[in-house]
Order: structure tokens, then sequence, then C-alpha cells
């Protein structure tokens, strides 16, 4: 599968958890772990800093470029009270912009470089390769905490 095809892929998945409704979206998928609401809007934040990076490296290459503290944008940004619609509409909306990258420079410029502040050189292609993994990742998470009762 191609990385378009596994973008889109993962956004229709994602974009379906958003209709959840509560409870279903306070569940958990082990003790200590973010709700199923939090991994939503953490998947939209997210792809925000991904999206980020990857429009860096096609215009700035070999920059360097720092990690996010999840745990404080969750905090700072107050999860439990996000309305869970806007984060889907931006979690789409950045997706959108994503594919249309991967589309125009997966392989063109994929080769493309920059320096993550924890994780050291990467390339583009990583970072879109990334933004499947992860989203793939809290997938599971979340299936996970639906199979919980």
């Amino acid at each position: 599968m191609d990385i378009v095809a596994k973008l889109e892929a993962t956004r229709s998945r994602t974009l379906a958890y958003f209709e959840l409704r509560d409870p279903l979206l306070g569940r958990t998928y082990g003790p200590g772990k973010w709700p199923v609401r939090f991994i939503l809007h953490h998947l939209a934040d997210a792809e925000t800093v991904l999206f980020d990076r990857i429009r860096r490296v096609i215009s700035e290459p070999r920059r360097v470029l720092w990690a996010f503290d999840q745990d404080a944008w969750a905090r700072g940004l107050d999860y439990a009270g996000i309305p869970l619609d806007v984060s889907r509409r931006i979690y789409d909306a950045v997706r959108t912009g994503v594919v249309h990258q991967a589309r125009q420079h997966y392989e063109r410029s994929g080769h493309l470089e920059f320096v993550h502040s924890e994780t050291g050189v990467r390339t583009l292609r990583d970072e879109f390769d990334k933004v499947v993994s992860h989203n793939e990742r809290h997938l599971s998470q979340i299936e996970a905490a639906l199979r919980e009762s």
C-alpha cells in the first residue's frame, strides 16, 4: 500500500472514532492511560506538529526541529474541556494537507533531511511514514480501550 493510501485509510478509521459518544470516549486501554477522548485530541495536535515539520523540511531542509511534550499539551490545552468536534475538524483539515504534500513530495523530495531534537537526523519520507505509524499506534490503543468492558 502506498503512503497516500495509508494516510487516507488511517484518516477514515480515525474520523469514525470522533463520532463515539460518552461513556465510550471515557474508556482507557489501561490503568493510568489516556481515555479515548484524549487520544483523539492528541491525534489532532500531533497531526499539526507533524504537518509543520513536513512543511519545514520541504521549505527549509536540514533544520533542527523540536520534539513536543504531549502531556504538557494535554494539560495546557485542556483536553478535558476542548469540544471534540474542534479536534475532529483540525485533524481532518490537516490530514488533507498531509495527503496533498505526500502526493507531491514523498517520492520526489523524500530524501530531504532534518534534525529531530531527540532522535537525530531523519528524512522527509521518515516523517510521512511517522504520520501513519503514529496514527496506527493510537488507533490500536482506541480499539483496545473499546474492547475493555
